[in-house]
């Protein structure tokens, strides 16, 4: 049964408030509902990673009324995994909190210590050397393994540049960038494609791909953003041509590239 509500008017109340409605929410769901009931840790897992990319679909979109539906979904999920592990004896969502915060607190010794930072790359450096003491036996070691490769190599820049392992100005960072289009060009100056040793080439792509995403970084680009506005543009381009190319009568699959490419022109238009 959801508990009576106690709390003042104040923004801080009415968020605690709401908070706490949460909290009665999901008791009551875990206990009356036959799906939330069923559901562990391992269920709610896929779920959880399709609601992170949905709001991260209305973040690209600056839908606000969407992301603030997605905080929700994500907020729940958080609830409920806390929920499940305090049934389980493991810890509850008090646990959880206090816990960021003790996290928050010890590395930020420069707004809760005496350490001095005044720029945002004092901070990162600041960051990495207390994940160290923490355990971490490497800089590189909070990087998850299952994050998508592009997402990952950003984050291993962005964690080595944390330790003083980087390129002291952009020049030098495109410098690199074009030795390993070169390399990767090298690959394939055959005039037999099928001798091209396609691991070596993959290798290659791989450094290139790499090399962008560490220029992307020092111009302040961010790599998996730029792709998936270029996707989302790619889709609507792509459904424009399928679109008025039906009002003409004409199906995609008779069509040839120079007559996609007419209506490809007209979208870009647009």
């Amino acid at each position: 049964m959801i508990t009576p509500l106690t709390f003042d008017d104040s923004p801080r109340g009415k968020q605690l408030q709401a908070f706490n409605r949460m909290l009665d929410v999901m008791e009551e769901l875990r206990e009356k509902c036959p799906w939330d009931r069923k559901q562990t840790l391992e269920s709610l897992r896929h779920l959880t990673i399709e609601e992170t990319y949905e709001l991260s679909d209305a973040i690209l979109k600056n839908d606000l009324p969407e992301i603030k539906k997605e905080l929700g979904d994500i907020m729940l999920h958080m609830v409920f995994y806390a929920k499940i592990a305090s049934e389980m004896n493991a810890f509850d969502i008090a646990d959880v909190l206090n816990g960021e915060c003790e996290k928050l607190i010890f590395r930020h010794p420069h707004i809760y210590g005496n350490t001095k930072a005044e720029t945002e790359e004092q901070v990162k450096q600041n960051w990495e050397r207390l994940k160290l003491k923490e355990g971490n036996k490497s800089v590189l070691g909070g990087v998850p393994a299952s994050l998508p490769a592009l997402v990952k190599a950003m984050r291993i820049q962005e964690k080595a540049r944390g330790a003083g392992f980087d390129w002291d100005d952009k020049a030098h960072v495109w410098e690199k960038v074009k030795e390993e289009l070169n390399e990767f060009e090298t690959e394939f100056n055959v005039e037999d494609f099928s001798k091209i040793d396609k691991a070596q080439a993959t290798a290659e792509f791989g450094d290139l791909i790499f090399s962008l995403i560490n220029f992307a970084r020092f111009i302040d680009i961010n790599p998996e953003e730029a792709l998936e506005r270029t996707n989302l543009k790619f889709i609507s381009r792509f459904q424009y041509i399928e679109t008025e190319a039906a009002k003409d009568g004409k199906q995609l699959q008779d069509m040839n590239l120079e007559e996609m490419d007419y209506y490809w022109n007209k979208a870009k238009n647009l």
